[in-house]
């Protein structure tokens, strides 16, 4: 089995926080999301993955090391390869043709997951979804009664289906998917100036190939700020219901309540502070005198003297305020 993973670009809707990094790699819980999401999808093939392909944007040597170890930490194989133009979906996964061979699980690198089932790796494919309110947004499956895939359609205005493409894929044959790839670019099929994979899935469906639905119990998008606190106060969940050590045993509590699910990385220090619920502290983190709630802060960052919820604070960042020495009369409201 081999995981093919786009992440090729930077996250405009992300910023500033992917102004230094690529979104994949902002920290949920501690790892970084594309380090979640492999780690999920491996428990879910129930085979050994034998490579991680990533594709990337220029990102340097860090990112790269950082990303092959993430392969090896699944016991794979890690490759990088280059997507340098943004051609679309199908474009990026060809990017990578050199692992498009035998069985793959293709995940864009922008949504985690939480699923109860192993990977039928003996159907010829499957496009995981999940139930949504409002499938607008959505690329959508529809279903026939025998719950076969029968239509991909991109962000419908009227109802035809509420499952939507979730955005991780499995092929039993990996050199057919290269081939239907390849057929768009050397024919130039484009659907809105870019090369689509829901259009070499259609082709597929259209010559035979029979695709079914992979149910997640829960998709998580981190595609924006809000998006991506919330994928971090879910996935603590998760974590904590697996029963998982979350509070790293350097990590130097003083004076301090911890209201958990809180994640606590190596050698942070929190000082007459409040943290919790649903907090990711990174590594070496410095928190004093502050009440963090429902928010991730990242490494060696700096909270003093603050209050803050629903937030992301970034690597050797400091968010700060004074301490006000107040006198505040009857039925008065100070606001700081």
């Amino acid at each position: 089995m081999k995981i093919i993973v786009p992440m090729a670009g930077m996250g405009k809707r992300m910023r500033p926080h992917t102004l230094t990094v690529p979104k994949p790699l902002i920290p949920i819980a501690g790892k970084p999301i594309v380090h979640r999401l492999v780690e999920d999808i491996a428990k879910v093939c129930g085979e050994p993955v034998e490579e991680v392909a990533f594709i990337i944007g220029r990102f340097g040597s860090e990112v790269e090391k950082s990303l092959i170890k993430i392969a090896e930490s699944v016991g794979a194989k890690g490759t990088i390869h280059y997507q340098d133009e943004p051609l679309g979906t199908a474009h990026a996964i060809l990017c990578a043709q050199s692992a498009l061979d035998g069985p793959v699980v293709v995940a864009f690198a922008d949504t985690l997951f939480k699923a109860d089932f192993i990977l039928d790796a003996s159907a010829e494919g499957t496009i995981w979804v999940q139930r949504v309110d409002d499938p607008k947004p959505f690329g959508v499956v529809k279903l026939d009664e025998q719950g076969q895939i029968t239509d991909f359609v991109e962000k419908p205005q009227e109802f035809v289906s509420d499952l939507a493409i979730i955005g991780i894929y499995y092929f039993k044959d990996g050199e057919y998917l290269r081939q239907e790839l390849q057929y768009l670019l050397d024919n130039d099929i484009k659907d809105k100036g870019e090369y689509q994979l829901t259009n070499a899935l259609e082709n597929m469906k259209n010559k035979g190939t029979k695709f079914v639905p992979g149910r997640v119990t829960e998709w998580l998008d981190c595609g924006n700020k809000d998006a991506t606190v919330f994928t971090n106060q879910r996935y603590l969940e998760y974590l904590q219901e697996r029963g998982e050590t979350l509070v790293a045993e350097s990590a130097r509590v003083t004076n301090s309540v911890l209201i958990p699910p809180v994640y606590v990385g190596e050698g942070v220090v929190i000082t007459d502070s409040v943290v919790g619920p649903h907090v990711s502290l990174g590594d070496h983190t410095n928190v004093r005198h502050s009440v963090v709630s429902n928010s991730i802060v990242q490494q060696s960052a700096s909270v003093l003297h603050a209050n803050i919820i629903n937030s992301m604070v970034g690597s050797h960042a400091t968010v700060a305020s004074q301490p006000n020495d107040l006198s505040v009369g009857d039925y008065n409201t100070l606001r700081v």
